[in-house]
């Protein structure tokens, strides 16, 4: 027996945090950081999809602009 606690919606949630981290990717690879602060960037937000992004939105590196 297995108790669906999310109540349908774990397809869209899962849909919003890959959006949100592909974008994160994006804006980190496009980033004037050095390779190494890229790698420790990138490795935080494959391997924490969530916290990883929201650790990102508020300190990580930004795209250049233009």
């Amino acid at each position: 027996m297995s108790i669906n606690l999310g109540g349908g919606y774990g397809g869209l949630f899962g849909l919003l945090v890959l959006a949100a981290d592909l974008y994160a990717l994006f804006s980190i690879f496009s980033s004037s950081e050095t390779v190494g602060k890229k790698v420790v960037w990138t490795l935080l937000v494959l391997f924490l999809p969530v916290l990883g992004f929201i650790i990102w939105w508020l300190a990580g590196p930004r795209a250049r602009a233009g």
